[in-house]
């Protein structure tokens, strides 16, 4: 691909790219790659800088693992979202292992590690764009802690329902039992067992493509 499709994307995406020098958008440019990762592919297992990723199309999921292998989403990324924990070269702030899984066909614009962590020395806006971009996904991961801790089951599946169609557009929730209690960090027989309830309420309509809300203001209701 050539660096002009790359300069049009960074333009949009990055508040940072009209204050630096032409030289510094050439390198960026020059250490960029676009990549199509299938669905279930592991783009980044926290053992070394994966660099910085942009997803143009598709959908990641970053999570964290326990030693026994279970593992809690902390947030997921779709279109114009930024990955920046993936880049521990970056941000040495970052101490602890994510994971990065392409949720289905993605495809993303990925930044060298070493070469953004490069340029991001020579302009601090870099590095400040940089760690507000991670401060705000903290924030989402500090809310998924939250709801695990201290929000009852019924509400947490309510607000992902209600979250998930907004998201969409769609009253039909295109998710498997084990693909919602993984993204709620839940089990599968737990989140299964609450959609029984809410279909028996006819809050929802629960089938093998996934789960249509019937009764949205009961859910909304539900989710307060």
């Amino acid at each position: 691909m050539s660096e002009r499709p790359f300069e049009a994307i960074y333009q949009e995406y990055f508040s940072f790219w009209g204050t630096i020098p032409d030289t510094d958008r050439d390198f960026i440019c020059q250490n960029s790659q676009l990549i199509t990762y299938p669905k279930g592919k592991n783009i980044h297992d926290g053992s070394e800088c994966s660099g910085v990723i942009l997803v143009r199309a598709g959908s990641l999921r970053l999570y964290m693992m326990s030693e026994e292998g279970r593992d809690i989403t902390l947030y997921r990324l779709h279109k114009g979202d930024l990955c920046m924990l993936s880049a521990s070269c970056v941000l040495d702030a970052i101490t602890f292992d994510v994971f990065v899984d392409a949720e289905e066909d993605s495809q993303c614009c990925v930044i060298g590690g070493p070469a953004f962590a490069a340029v991001s020395q020579r302009n601090p806006q870099i590095k400040i764009f940089a760690l507000e971009t991670a401060v705000g996904r903290f924030s989402d991961v500090m809310w998924v802690m939250q709801q695990i801790l201290f929000i009852s089951m019924d509400k947490r599946l309510a607000i992902f329902l209600s979250d998930e169609a907004a998201r969409t557009g769609s009253d039909t929730i295109a998710l498997t039992h084990e693909q919602i209690a993984r993204y709620m960090g839940s089990a599968r027989e737990v989140v299964s067992r609450m959609l029984k309830y809410f279909a028996g309420e006819g809050i929802v309509e629960v089938s093998r493509g996934g789960v249509t809300i019937l009764d949205k203001k009961r859910l909304r209701a539900l989710a307060l």
